[in-house]
């Protein structure tokens, strides 16, 4: 953005080429959207009861606040329309995925509670985007519309064309196809908009297992056409002081926004502390506000400058955001005694205290590896060890299996404070899949009153070292225990076995 507004004061316009690629960019986050969107996921009440209450207070917010600057007719707000108002406060509505995804991400805590609350809920701000694009594109749907619903028994093929891509260049030349030919395509073919196709293709492929891996081959073609989208903001819109003013002010009721959704996801029986941090996640403006205010600008329902002021503001709530999500542990521990005050008294399913009963052995982090070291340690400590991981779909799939797995965020502090330290634990294995996580619990581990032996599990070698500094009693290199297990067991099976018997 800053360099479209750059571009633009030394003469540059706005091509048909940038204008292309920003579509292209519009198109490929729908469908990528619908890859990620899990229907059982929004009709949690937590996801759907948040989204839609805070979507309605917020509009309430906004309108009312913009309608009370207008009457003192301050700036280019007084001269909005009601219809102007109403779509600006809308815009203003949404949180950034693109931001959240990333964030959560980096700190390993997708599959946490507060992680799969603020998706869910951003899927569902997305879909009401959807449908705003989809009710203003002036287009009326020709008599052939009623055969996209063919598109559901296609679904199998879909699959198997999936399953036989694998996983190289072919599943990006069909992720392409998918979203440009079968989903944009011919949608605007039968008077539907492309962006609608897009994302309905996107959720039909959602329950693949591949899905997952196809947006994120397509990640880097998203943000690069994207790209193009926030430089045609810049080239398109005509920054000004004024613009700034608005944007911080904006920014500034992001305050009010938030606490919404603190007080919605209390509301709902979330723990204070995943509560909080689902609510930083979401405290931002989002790129989809600025997709829905530029449809308004060619709409003639808002001036083309509030596109330069809308583009301000995502910018500044995300570099206000980001060090606040980095710093949110340290921030909730100072409001803590305030925030418990308003946690429920009966909680919700998934955050309710942790028991270990008389367990000796405990694995954080029941994936492959987790899985593994349980089969192998269950033989020394049988129904002695238990394991612990946030992904409950992976936890019932352990159960079925005859493990015994309860759901449990080890990156969070209450976590720790409500597992109380057994005399009987012996061992504690740290097999998530990312460092942060690992090293985080080894901290509170040693800050407890934890005795057990302390084994984690590395991918590089300064991590091996940081986890060592830390407290672990040993630290196994994930490349280089894997080459050795390898070796070992080919020289077992294919040398030992062919040797003469004396």
């Amino acid at each position: 953005m800053a360099a479209g507004f750059a571009l633009r004061e030394m003469g540059y316009e706005q091509n048909e080429l940038i204008s292309t690629a920003a579509d292209l960019g519009v198109t490929l986050l729908l469908f990528t959207v619908g890859l990620k969107l899990d229907i059982r996921t929004l009709f949690k009440r937590e996801v759907w009861g948040t989204a839609t209450a805070h979507m309605g207070t917020n509009m309430l917010l906004f309108v009312g606040t913009l309608s009370a600057v207008k009457w003192f007719g301050i700036s280019s707000i007084g001269e909005l329309s009601t219809t102007g108002i109403v779509v600006l406060s809308f815009a203003l509505c949404f949180s950034s995925t693109v931001f959240a995804v990333k964030v959560l991400e980096d700190k390993s805590e997708m599959n946490a509670l507060y992680g799969r609350v603020a998706i869910g809920v951003l899927i569902m701000q997305d879909i009401f985007a959807v449908v705003f694009l989809a009710a203003t594109t002036g287009k009326v749907p020709t008599m052939y519309a009623p055969l996209l619903l063919l598109l559901l028994p296609l679904r199998p093929v879909l699959y198997r064309l999936l399953n036989r891509v694998g996983h190289g260049e072919l599943q990006l030349v069909l992720g392409f196809f998918l979203t440009f030919v079968l989903g944009a395509q011919l949608f605007d073919s039968v008077g539907l908009k492309s962006d609608l196709g897009a994302l309905i293709i996107g959720m039909l492929l959602a329950g693949h297992p591949a899905a997952s891996g196809m947006a994120k081959a397509l990640f880097s073609f998203k943000e690069l056409f994207l790209v193009a989208f926030f430089l045609s903001i810049g080239l398109s819109s005509e920054l000004s002081f004024e613009s700034i003013y608005i944007a911080l002010f904006l920014v500034g009721i992001l305050v009010i926004k938030t606490a919404f959704y603190l007080l919605y996801l209390l509301q709902f029986r979330l723990r204070s502390r995943t509560a909080f941090l689902g609510a930083v996640s979401l405290a931002n403006y989002s790129e989809f506000g600025l997709i829905v205010t530029a449809v308004a600008v060619q709409l003639g329902w808002l001036h083309g400058d509030w596109m330069a002021t809308l583009a301000m503001a995502v910018s500044i709530s995300f570099l206000v955001a980001a060090p606040i999500h980095k710093n949110a542990d340290i921030i909730y521990q100072f409001i803590r005694p305030s925030l418990k005050r308003l946690q429920r008294s009966k909680l919700h399913l998934e955050d309710q205290p942790i028991e270990l009963g008389q367990m000796q052995v405990v694995i954080l982090g029941m994936g492959r590896i987790g899985e593994g070291a349980y089969d192998m340690l269950q033989q020394h400590y049988p129904d002695l060890v238990i394991g612990i991981d946030t992904d409950l779909e992976k936890i019932q799939h352990q159960i079925e299996s005859g493990r015994a797995v309860i759901q449990g965020d080890a990156t969070d502090s209450d976590f720790w404070e409500k597992l109380a330290p057994s005399k009987d634990l012996k061992l504690v294995l740290l097999a998530m899949p990312h460092h942060h996580g690992n090293q985080y619990a080894l901290k509170q581990l040693k800050k407890g009153e934890f005795n057990a032996k302390i084994a984690a599990i590395a991918q590089f070698a300064d991590d091996v070292e940081k986890l060592k500094r830390l407290g672990a009693d040993e630290v196994f290199n994930l490349y280089n225990e894997a080459g050795a297990g390898f070796a070992d067991h080919v020289h077992s099976q294919l040398i030992d076995s062919n040797k003469p018997q004396e």
